[in-house]
């Protein structure tokens, strides 16, 4: 009796396991790649885990409710101090900063770390939102408020939470997502119509030609206005004086 009592055990150990199994493998890549990208024993599973991704938007909020006005950056974390485009960002950064803007980037190295020394060396205020990655990402020093986020999903929303600017150079996959995410929700009043400032005419004028000629004429999937959400610029002059034209801004105090 106590043999065959073992033996459905082992069978309902071994059902349970195979079920794991299939759960896992339906649950995986929400679960890897959104819930749990630290793979902390798959514990994403569990619904306290809702709470982590709470606290990220709390503290996220918190800190960003004490930047009124703010600008942010976005580009490429590859370019080097030496890169024009990274002098160019810590330039037009600086002049952000000294008339009372706060400057925010993803706090990693490349034009989110030029925009944070811009800030840093005028005495502005500099904030870094880091997120962990594989290769590139680590914060900068150059911040005077930071956080470091798990998820990204709770990040990208941070970046755009305070900002009354925002600001892309030259960048890959991240800095293109970034900037179709707020063209979308400005093209769908979603958000204001905020200044959205691409710099650098070399690099921008190849994906507008793109849009103009085939989204906009070709296939009609866009309205002409739409092609006036955005500024084009080659100076770090003109950027600046699409943003302080542009951006709502109240009760700015200046450094």
């Amino acid at each position: 009796m106590l043999g065959k009592k073992n033996e459905s055990n082992k069978k309902l150990k071994i059902h349970n396991a195979n079920s794991r199994k299939k759960l896992d493998a339906k649950t995986c890549r929400i679960v890897t790649e959104l819930l749990d990208p630290n793979g902390v024993d798959g514990d994403a599973v569990q619904s306290w885990r809702v709470f982590r991704i709470m606290a990220e938007f709390v503290q996220g909020f918190e800190l960003l409710r004490q930047h009124q006005v703010a600008a942010t950056f976005w580009g490429s974390a590859r370019l080097l101090p030496s890169d024009p485009y990274y002098k160019a960002a810590e330039e037009l950064a600086a002049r952000l900063a000294k008339k009372g803007f706060s400057i925010i980037s993803g706090g990693g190295p490349g034009i989110m770390e030029a925009s944070n020394v811009g800030a840093f060396k005028v005495g502005g205020k500099s904030v870094g939102l880091n997120i962990q990655l594989p290769f590139e990402q680590r914060l900068n020093p150059y911040t005077t408020d930071s956080l470091n986020f798990d998820f990204f999903f709770s990040r990208k929303v941070m970046l755009t939470f305070a900002s009354q600017a925002y600001v892309y150079f030259p960048g890959g996959f991240g800095t293109l997502d970034e900037f179709f995410e707020i063209v979308t929700l400005i093209q769908t009043k979603k958000i204001d119509d905020i200044p959205v400032i691409l710099y650098g005419k070399e690099f921008w004028e190849p994906l507008l030609r793109y849009f103009e000629k085939d989204l906009l004429k070709k296939f009609k999937t866009i309205s002409p206005e739409d092609m006036e959400i955005f500024h084009l610029v080659d100076s770090v002059d003109d950027a600046y004086k699409v943003i302080m034209k542009h951006a709502k801004i109240k009760d700015v105090v200046k450094i």
